[in-house]
């Protein structure tokens, strides 16, 4: 990828689907995620308390980045993806996607998300504490 000269971070609470799937598959968590079907990827959209977008500031915007989360704005914000685009990867827009929703959020807000294994790197070197006591239901289907 050529040099950024700006990446634009926004709330985008009605991003469009096809760019959410299309960042998820880049990013590599399309493996992990629903991306052939798309009511699923639209319901998770449509129902997440916030939707934060990395876009370059080129002609047509295009989307890096996405964070999708779910809070109350008050206590806690668990972070359902934090997904970047391989091509822009190592260039801060995870950290910057993290570093805008602590700002949306407010002192006040925990953060936490559950890494997968090849992010756990990530995740410590911007200041995430890793926690031992997680606890999971897996999901059916």
């Amino acid at each position: 990828m050529a040099p950024i000269s700006k990446i634009l971070y926004a709330s985008e609470p009605r991003l469009d689907v096809a760019e959410f799937r299309r960042v998820l598959v880049e990013s590599g968590l399309g493996e992990t995620r629903p991306v052939d079907d798309e009511a699923r990827l639209k319901t998770m959209l449509g129902n997440a308390s916030l939707v934060l977008t990395a876009r370059l500031n080129i002609e047509g915007k295009p989307l890096i980045g996405v964070a999708r989360g779910v809070t109350d704005f008050s206590w806690v914000c668990y972070i359902s993806e934090l997904a970047v685009s391989a091509s822009a990867q190592g260039l801060g827009v995870g950290k910057g996607l993290m570093d805008e929703a602590r700002r949306q959020l407010g002192p006040s807000v925990a953060v936490s998300l559950i890494s997968l294994p090849d992010a756990v790197g990530f995740y410590e070197r911007i200041g995430m504490k890793r926690m031992t006591d997680a606890f999971w239901f897996s999901r059916k289907n």
